[in-house]
């Protein structure tokens, strides 16, 4: 496929996209809210904390104050931290990876203090607990 066919097909995609998906036309971040607030061309405003999105979870206040829109609208980019986000998967829910999201809430049900895991934790507690690396290694010695 030569250039002009990829181009072709570029700006049919990126038309699709439009048609499926708003625009950022202005993003600031919002120190008294300490929310990234964007917004968007169907005249809508979204917000969320740097702290629960990629690449911006640690962020210190001055590299927030920089923020570029993509020529396309959908993007957005903070120079200062070198860190994108893609705004058809922001509008979505997912504020990073599919790995990075998998961890966060991998994390956030690690510290969940529900009945059922506080059951779960003292049945396996009774069990002998997590075995530990020493007893893994002797156990796979043994078992070959």
């Amino acid at each position: 496929m030569g250039f002009r066919e990829n181009f072709g097909q570029a700006n049919r995609q990126a038309k699709r996209l439009r048609s499926a998906f708003p625009t950022a036309l202005a993003v600031r971040y919002d120190r008294r809210l300490d929310r990234v607030v964007i917004r968007l061309s169907s005249g809508l405003d979204v917000a969320f904390s740097p702290r629960n999105a990629q690449g911006l979870q640690n962020a210190k206040l001055f590299q927030l104050r920089r923020i570029e829109i993509s020529p396309s609208g959908f993007g957005i980019y903070f120079p200062d931290l070198d860190a994108d986000i893609y705004l058809p998967t922001l509008l979505q829910g997912f504020l990073g990876s599919r790995k990075w999201m998998a961890a966060r809430l991998g994390a956030a049900g690690g510290k969940s203090r529900s009945t059922a895991k506080k059951s779960a934790a003292r049945k396996n507690g009774k069990l002998g607990g997590r075995p530990t690396a020493i007893r893994k290694a002797k156990t796979s010695s043994i078992d070959k």
